[in-house]
Order: structure tokens, then C-alpha cells, then sequence
């Protein structure tokens, strides 16, 4: 049994001009009658045209279906499909990690030594790490407060509640 791999190219949508073809039926066909010698010299078969379904975007939340002429080439595969052999790879070792429950969780995102804050026009370890964003979007969890949102804070618990 022979495999086959596929190409599907679209059809042309407007006729090519050449010397002697006048009518728009005869360009058009000249184009479609190019693109298939062209897979041809390449070894593709043709196999046949479809017309099928294409759902585009219009506008910025609608979306319309646009029906695509393509046509279809075939060719014998040149390897032999039932050779292919993937090599097997051997399982992960996953190291175990050590959980003590006794100790108190500790972040490896603080730094140990005190970050001076008036070096840092925010002041705090969250600052530090704000302001040296790359651009990027950090899921983690910013270590620390900055003087703003602890003043905040402090406000909210001065203020009983009503």
C-alpha cells in the first residue's frame, strides 16, 4: 500500500496574461493551467479543486465565512512510513524534595540584608523589585510593601469601622 503526502495550493483568483489570450475565461484558464504544470515539474498529482468554508474576523468582535477555492496535488511518499522508529526516552527523575512543617515558610525572594529605602524613591524591597520591571508580566507575588500601600494600610486600621 502506498502513502501519499498532500499539498493544497489556492486556486488562482484572476487570469494571467500571455501572448495570444485575449477573452478573461482564457487568461484565467492560462493561470490555473500554469500553477498545475508547475506542481507537475515538481512530481504533485493533481487530485482535485474544493471549495471550502473559511471563518474570518470583520470588524472587532464579528466574524463572517468566507468560502476558499483550493486545489489539491498528491505525490508518493518518498520514505517509507512503516521504517520510522522514534526513540523511546527514559522517564524523569524527580528529585525528592524535603518538607519540614516545623519551620516557618521563608521566602527566597526577600533579600537578607535591609534594603536602604532612600536610595529607592518608592522606598521598601517591593519597590526595589518594581522598579527594576523588564517589561514582562511576573506572576509571582511582590515581596514587601512600599511606603505608600503601608501608609494605607495603617489608615485603614486607624479608622473604625462603621
Amino acid at each position: 500500500m502506498s502513502t501519499y503526502e498532500y499539498r493544497v495550493v489556492p486556486a488562482p483568483s484572476k487570469g494571467l496574461k500571455a501572448k495570444g489570450i485575449k477573452s478573461h475565461e482564457a487568461r484565467f484558464a492560462n493561470a490555473i493551467e500554469e500553477l498545475m504544470n508547475t506542481m507537475a515539474a515538481s512530481g504533485w498529482e493533481y487530485q482535485r479543486a474544493e471549495t471550502l468554508p473559511s471563518i474570518e474576523r470583520s470588524g472587532l468582535t464579528g466574524s463572517s465565512t468566507e468560502w476558499r477555492n483550493v486545489l489539491v496535488f498528491r505525490k508518493p511518499r518518498t520514505t517509507d512510513v512503516t521504517t520510522f522508529a522514534p526513540e523511546v526516552l527514559a522517564p524523569p527523575v524527580i528529585a525528592a524534595a524535603a518538607v519540614d512543617t516545623d519551620e516557618e515558610d521563608v521566602s527566597d525572594d526577600e533579600p537578607e540584608e535591609p534594603v536602604d529605602t532612600d536610595q529607592h524613591p518608592a522606598g521598601g524591597v517591593g519597590a526595589t523589585q518594581m522598579l527594576s520591571d523588564n517589561g514582562v508580566e511576573e506572576t509571582s507575588e511582590v515581596a514587601g510593601m512600599t511606603d505608600s500601600l503601608r501608609s494605607l494600610a495603617e489608615q485603614r486600621a486607624d479608622k473604625p469601622e462603621t
